[in-house]
């Protein structure tokens, strides 16, 4: 059972892994986790839920969990990660009287197949994740049975999304009726929930796909990061000539930003942002992860601070709330912004900062050619086993201490996440998935020809590691 409490979220299949033995026990024990850091007071864990058929049922023996700890359940029902994020920083009715939340769990299984679902969790407004969520799995799994008694917690029924969506059409009431169509693609995932509702109220013109939640995922599967899941939004914008889309995944706190000429990726969106706020007199502080390009670090690098950092959700924001930068971002399509907002990625909220881009004045294509142009792959995943992922990147670390031949000149090695590897002309990157069992490895260069070679070397090195 230790292999659903994953680095950043716990995960698994349903009634499989989480079925209502398991459920019930990660409720209490976290319940029981929260008071011990928090104090013995009257606790309150907001609890919402995605799209997914058996998401309703998992909230059921989670909220039985808390209740049975002595934490009281504020129920939100089924919505973003964005607006459960959105529940730690405001207060909320609970029966007569207004509460803060102690902390969030989410219910969303993201971009995995449908079989599959999860908990992301906040405590005191902090990702919950790494040690915290390995040793709540080692205590269940030590408690074994556990006998629970009556308690006096209660669950309430919170409107957090009625709340939510009033709070981001009153933040971007500038945006009313701006000049601008929009095609956004929800994956029959939770997205549609909100924007189709902030969009209409701010009277911005945009058509939609998918916008109504279907776990069972109907039309595509709602991984944005992936190309051939945007052919439905690409051939709408084509038909219809918008020059602007966006595309969420299942949970919507990661997002594709398409233009007519363009999908702009998250790094690529990071630097958009930081020339922006540079014009504005800004020397914005940009927290990026191992596998951004080194465009952006470079380009921010000469308008303010820019920070290497793990690639993690949970790993970025505590890195944002460390250093106070003025946002954060992932390849993948997650963005978290300190700046004007609360630190958590929301892909609902970064689709409005775009449109707040564009009203402004800022033309995404122009600032996508005017980009220095190198030569990148995708990730590329190699499929290991979950046992020897880890092994093979401490392999991979000692091989390079004594580099082997058929490896270019090394220039310089980050290793604060797997290994990326500088070389004359670009680098390579090597680092074990937290969620699932490959290795991912992303390269980038000043040409073809070098991307390959380092393509080439470092897939060597691998297969090495492996043997």
């Amino acid at each position: 059972m230790q292999s659903i409490f994953r680095e950043y979220d716990i995960r698994g299949i349903f009634e499989k892994e989480l079925n209502e033995k398991t459920v019930k026990a990660i409720g209490f024990h976290l319940g029981e986790a929260i008071k011990a850091q928090l104090g013995d007071k009257e606790h309150f864990v907001s609890i919402g839920f995605d799209a997914r058929t058996h998401s309703p049922i998992l909230f059921e023996w989670l909220s039985l969990g808390f209740l049975a700890s002595g934490v009281n359940v504020l129920n939100m029902g089924m919505v973003t990660t964005g607006i459960n994020y959105f529940t730690n920083f405001f207060e909320w009715e609970a029966g007569d009287k207004k509460v803060n939340t102690s902390a969030s769990v989410m219910i969303t299984g993201s971009h995995n197949p449908p079989e599959y679902n999860g908990f992301k969790i906040t405590v005191d407004k902090a990702p919950f994740f790494g040690k915290d969520i390995e040793a709540l799995g080692k205590t269940i799994i030590a408690a074994g049975d556990t006998k629970h008694t009556k308690t006096e917690a209660k669950i309430y029924t919170i409107f957090a999304k009625k709340a939510y969506i009033e709070y981001l059409v009153k933040d971007f009431d500038a945006l009313k009726n701006m000049d601008t169509k929009v095609a956004i693609d929800c994956g029959n995932g939770v997205a549609g929930l909100s924007i189709i509702d902030i969009l209409s109220k701010l009277g911005i013109s945009f058509e939609s796909l998918f916008e109504t939640p279907d776990g069972t995922f109907p039309n595509h599967h709602p991984d944005p990061s992936e190309e051939h899941n945007l052919e439905d939004l690409k051939k709408l914008m084509e038909e219809k000539s918008y020059r602007l889309g966006f595309a969420f995944d299942g949970d919507a706190d990661r997002i594709a930003v398409l233009t007519d000429k363009y999908n702009i990726k998250g790094d690529q969106l990071a630097l958009i942002f930081a020339r922006y706020m540079a014009r504005q007199g800004k020397k914005p502080t940009v927290i990026g992860e191992v596998k951004c390009s080194k465009v952006m670090y470079d380009e921010v690098s000469k308008l303010g601070t820019a920070i290497m950092y793990k690639t993690g959700h949970s790993n970025l924001k505590v890195k944002l709330r460390e250093t106070g930068a003025d946002f954060a971002a992932e390849v993948s399509g997650h963005m978290f912004f300190n700046d004007k907002w609360f630190g958590f990625d929301d892909a609902v909220y970064v689709a409005m900062r775009v449109l707040e881009l564009i009203k402004n004045g800022v033309d995404l294509n122009a600032e996508m050619d005017s980009m220095p142009k190198l030569f990148s792959t995708d990730e590329i995943k190699v499929h290991v086993t979950e046992d020897t992922k880890f092994g093979i990147i401490g392999k991979i670390k000692t091989a390079l201490e004594n580099p082997p031949p058929y490896l270019p000149q090394i220039f310089g090695i980050v290793d604060i996440d797997g290994v990326r590897v500088s070389f004359e002309n670009g680098w390579g990157l090597i680092r074990a998935s937290n969620t699932t069992p490959v290795l991912v490895t992303r390269f980038e260069a000043t040409s073809a020809e070098a991307l390959e070679d380092y393509k080439n070397s470092m897939n060597r090195l691998i297969e090495e590691a492996k043997n």
